[in-house]
C-alpha cells in the first residue's frame, strides 16, 4: 500500500512589517523538494511523515531552517524571514542564496528587490527598477533620451509590464530617464525574458511583474528622500493590527518651479527665450485585510501624470500624458493544497497635446482603457506535481487621435477621429513537475483569443521549460515558449515625445506572433558564492508592424492604410557573472545579439537590422562595503552605436527659375550606418547616517561621470557660401543630452 503524503503549506513573511515575501524559496534538502512562494506568499510542500528541516531563502534575507515533524495530519508553518543586515538566533542562519537561482526550474527570469536597486548610483538621485533591469543581460534601453525597453529582439510594446496584474501601458516619467515605479512603495521585480509562465499572455518579449508592498502590520512607519529634482514619501501602517494595513506613496519633481521663476524674471526681455515647464507626479496606494485565517482582500492603485508646457507671447503648447490603475484583488485557501486569486482590473493610459496660435487652438488625444477579470488556482498534487490553472477577460476601448480644433469666438469648430472597442479572454493549465532530484520539468498550454470589428482570432500558447542537475553545482535548462499579440503600439516608443496609440487586431489587421526557444547553462563555483550562466536564444516573429515612408499616424480614420505587414528574428548569447555574498558583490553582463527584420515593401523586401540592433552590450555593476557606514557603488555599461539611416548622396533640382534650388536626399539600404558606441560610467556612495530615531543615509552619485557625450541623435547643418546664398556641402552634427550629472539625495526612514 501507497504512503500517504501529508501537507505543509503557509505564508513566507519578512520580520519586518510582516509582508509576503514573493518568490521565495521554501524547501526540504533532504528530499530535493521545494517550491517557490506565489505571488501573495504562499506556499504548499507534500512530505510523506517524518522528520525534516524546512528551508527558506530569499534575496536580501537569511537563509533560515526550521525542524518540522510531518504526521498524519496536515500542517500550517508560518514562516518569518529577517533581512540579511540582522542576526537571528532561533534558527540556523546559511549564506548560500545563489543556489536557489542554480536549482529553479524557470530560466531568462530575473529578479529585482528595491533593497538591491536603492544601493546603485542613479540619475539625479532617483533610484529606477526598469533602469536597473536594463543593466541585466539580454535588456537594452533605445538610448538616453527613449522610453520603453527592447527585450531580445522585442520592440517596446511586445513587453507585458503588470502592477498587482493590472496592465501599466506606459512605464515611463520624463521621456524614459525614470520609470512610474516609485522604489519606496514596490516590493519585487520580476522579469521574464523566455520560457514564459502559461499564466501570462498578450504580449511576445517579455512580461514585467511588479508587485506592490502590503505596508506593515505592526507599526506606523515612513520612508522618503529630498533630492535635486524630485522628493518622495512613503507612509505605512497597520489599520488594525495584524488583520488590517495600508500603504501611501508619493513623489513629485519640482525643476518647474524654478523654470517658472525664471521666466517671469527675464519677462519683457525681447532676446529671452522661455524655459519649457516640466515636471511629474505619481501616486500609489494599497489597503489589505485579512477577512480571516483563509481570506484575504487587498486593493491598490496608481496615478500619474507627466506634464509638458512651453508659453510664448503668440504660442502656447502642452502636452501631458499618464496612467491610471486598479486592481482589487481577493485570495482565498480552499485547502492546504488548493489556493486561488481573483482580480478585478481597470486600467488606462491617455496622452493629450494642446496648442493655441493667436485665435485658433487644437486638442488632440489618444487613449487606451481596459476592464478585466481573471482567476488563478494553485493546486499542490503527490508524485511532485504543482498544476496552475485559470482564466481571464477584458475589454478594451480605444480613442485614436481625437482632434478638436476651435477658433476663439467658435466660429470654426471641427473635430476628428477614431473608436474602436474589443474583447480579449484567455484560459491556460500548467504543471510543475519535479520528477526526481535531478529532473524538472514545467509545461503548460495557453488558448487565446481577440474579438474587434466582427473578426475573432484564437491562438494556441505551448510553453515548456525543463532543468537537468548534472551535478550539485552544475544546471542544464532549456525552454520553448510560444506567444500572440493582439493590440499593437502604432507610435514609436522612441519618439522624444511619448505620443502612444495602441490599435487592435481587427479584419485588416493580424495578430503578432512569435516562437523562442533557449538552452542554458549554470554553474555554481568558489564554495557556492559565484554564479556563472550562460544562455542562447533564437526568437522568431510574425506579423510585425511597420509604416510606409511619410505615414500619417494621427488624426486618420484610415490608419490601417499606413501599416505594412513582415517578419523579424532575433538570437543572440547572454552571459552573466554574479556574486552577492560579501564585502564586494555585483555582477558583470554580455550579450552578443542580432536582430533583424523582412518587409515586402521596405528595403526592396531585403533584411535591415532594427534600430535598436545592438551587436554587443556590456554591463558591470560593482558594490563594495567599506564598513557599517559607507558603501562605494559603480556601475559601467557599453553598447554597440544604434543602427539608423542617413543620405548616401543628394541631388538638386530647380523648378522655378531664378529660385534656389531644392535638394532631395538618396538614402542606401534602411539602418545600414551606426551611430558612435554607447558607454558611460556611474559612481556612488551611500552614508549612513546615525539619527536618534530610525534610518538615514546620504546618497551622493555621479552619473556619467567621465562626461561622455553619447549620442542622442544626429542631423545634417547646411554650409552655405560668404553670401549665405547658395548651399556648398552637409554636416552632419551629433546631439547629446547628458554631461557629467552630480547628485546627492537625502533617504530617511523611520
Amino acid at each position: 500500500m501507497a504512503q500517504s503524503n501529508y501537507t505543509i503549506s503557509g505564508y513566507v513573511r519578512s520580520a519586518t512589517g510582516n509582508e509576503p515575501l514573493v518568490g521565495a524559496t521554501v524547501g526540504v534538502p533532504s528530499m530535493n523538494v521545494g517550491t517557490i512562494t506565489n505571488e501573495n506568499g504562499f506556499y504548499s510542500i507534500s512530505l510523506p511523515p517524518g522528520s525534516y528541516t524546512l528551508q527558506a531563502s530569499y534575496v536580501g534575507y537569511q537563509t533560515s531552517s526550521w525542524p518540522v515533524v510531518v504526521s498524519n495530519v496536515n500542517q500550517t508553518v508560518a514562516i518569518t524571514m529577517t533581512a540579511a543586515a540582522n542576526q537571528l538566533k532561533e534558527v540556523v542562519v546559511e549564506t548560500n542564496t545563489l543556489e536557489q537561482k542554480l536549482n529553479q526550474n524557470q530560466m531568462s527570469v530575473e529578479k529585482l528587490t528595491t533593497r538591491e536597486v536603492k544601493l546603485l548610483p542613479a540619475l539625479f538621485g532617483e533610484v529606477d527598477l526598469l533602469k536597473t533591469l536594463q543593466l541585466k543581460p539580454g535588456v537594452q534601453s533605445g538610448g538616453e533620451g527613449t522610453s520603453g525597453l527592447y527585450v531580445r529582439g522585442g520592440g517596446p510594446d511586445q513587453n507585458l509590464v503588470l502592477l498587482d496584474d493590472a496592465i501599466v501601458y506606459n512605464a515611463s516619467h520624463l521621456f524614459g530617464f525614470f520609470s512610474v515605479f516609485n522604489s519606496d512603495a514596490v516590493e519585487s521585480v520580476e522579469l521574464y525574458k523566455g520560457g514564459f509562465p502559461a499564466e501570462f499572455g498578450g504580449r511576445l518579449s517579455s512580461v514585467v511583474d511588479v508587485k506592490m508592498r502590503e505596508g506593515n502590520q505592526e507599526r506606523i512607519s515612513a520612508t522618503g528622500g529630498i533630492g535635486l529634482i524630485a522628493s518622495r514619501l512613503t507612509i505605512d501602517g497597520p489599520i488594525v493590527k495584524d488583520k488590517a494595513s495600508f500603504i501611501v506613496s508619493g513623489r513629485r519633481t519640482y525643476s518647474d518651479i524654478f523654470t517658472r521663476q525664471i521666466n517671469r524674471l527675464k519677462e519683457g526681455d525681447e532676446d529671452y527665450n522661455p524655459i519649457p515647464d516640466y515636471y511629474f507626479y505619481d501616486l500609489n496606494g494599497k489597503v489589505n485585510y485579512k477577512l480571516g485565517e483563509d481570506d484575504e482582500l487587498s486593493l491598490s492603485g496608481y496615478f500619474g501624470r507627466d506634464f509638458f508646457g512651453f508659453k510664448d507671447d503668440d504660442f502656447k503648447f502642452g502636452f501631458d500624458w499618464g496612467n491610471k490603475v486598479a486592481a482589487l484583488s481577493w485570495r482565498h485557501k480552499f485547502s492546504p493544497r488548493l489556493y486561488a486569486n481573483t482580480t478585478a482590473s481597470s486600467s488606462s493610459y491617455q496622452y493629450t497635446i494642446k496648442n493655441e496660435i493667436n485665435v485658433f487652438s487644437f486638442r488632440l488625444t489618444s487613449d487606451i482603457k481596459d476592464f478585466g477579470l481573471k482567476t488563478d488556482f494553485d493546486l499542490i498534487l503527490d508524485g511532485g506535481h504543482s498544476l496552475k490553472f485559470g482564466a481571464m477577460a477584458s475589454k478594451h476601448d480605444f480613442t485614436i487621435g481625437r482632434l478638436n480644433f476651435d477658433s476663439e469666438d467658435n466660429s470654426i469648430s471641427l473635430g476628428a477621429g477614431s473608436n474602436y472597442k474589443a474583447t480579449e479572454f484567455g484560459t491556460y493549465v500548467s504543471d510543475d513537475y519535479l520528477i526526481n532530484a535531478r529532473w524538472s520539468l514545467n509545461y503548460g498550454l495557453r488558448f487565446s483569443g481577440f474579438n474587434s470589428g466582427g473578426k475573432t482570432y484564437v491562438g494556441l500558447e505551448p510553453r515548456a521549460s525543463a532543468k537537468y542537475n548534472i551535478s550539485e553545482s552544475v544546471a542544464l535548462k532549456g525552454s520553448f515558449a510560444s506567444m500572440m499579440q493582439y493590440i499593437h503600439l502604432v507610435a514609436n516608443s522612441g519618439a522624444s515625445l511619448p505620443t502612444d496609440v495602441w490599435y487592435p487586431s481587427n479584419p485588416g489587421v493580424y495578430p503578432q506572433r512569435s516562437q523562442q526557444v533557449a538552452l542554458g547553462i549554470s554553474k555554481l563555483f568558489g564554495a557556492g558564492r559565484f554564479l556563472l550562466t550562460n544562455e542562447v536564444y533564437y526568437k522568431w516573429m510574425r506579423r510585425q508592424i511597420d509604416f510606409r515612408d511619410g505615414a500619417n499616424l494621427f488624426v486618420n480614420d484610415n490608419l490601417e492604410q499606413e501599416f505594412l505587414f513582415g517578419k523579424g528574428e532575433s538570437y543572440g548569447n547572454e552571459l552573466y557573472f554574479e556574486k552577492i555574498n560579501g564585502k564586494t558583490t555585483g555582477w558583470v553582463g554580455y550579450t552578443l545579439s542580432w536582430t533583424y527584420r523582412t518587409f515586402p515593401d521596405i528595403n526592396e523586401g531585403r533584411r535591415f537590422p532594427t534600430r535598436y540592433d545592438r551587436r554587443h552590450d556590456i554591463s558591470v555593476v560593482l558594490l563594495h562595503k567599506l564598513n557599517k557606514r559607507l558603501s562605494l557603488t559603480g556601475a559601467f555599461v557599453y553598447g554597440t552605436g544604434n543602427a539608423y539611416s542617413l543620405p548616401v548622396a543628394r541631388f538638386a533640382f530647380q523648378d522655378v527659375e531664378g529660385e534656389n534650388p531644392s535638394v532631395v536626399p538618396i538614402y542606401s539600404d534602411r539602418n545600414s550606418f551606426r551611430l558612435a558606441p554607447f558607454h558611460r560610467l556611474d559612481l556612488g556612495v551611500v552614508l549612513k547616517m546615525r539619527p536618534k530615531h530610525g534610518e538615514s543615509d546620504l546618497t551622493f552619485s555621479v552619473y556619467n561621470a567621465y562626461n561622455r557625450r553619447n549620442p542622442y541623435f544626429v542631423y545634417f547643418e547646411q554650409l552655405k557660401d560668404e553670401q549665405d546664398q547658395e548651399t556648398l556641402n552637409f554636416q552632419a552634427k551629433q546631439v547629446s543630452l547628458f554631461p557629467v550629472i552630480p547628485s546627492v539625495t537625502y533617504n530617511f526612514k523611520f
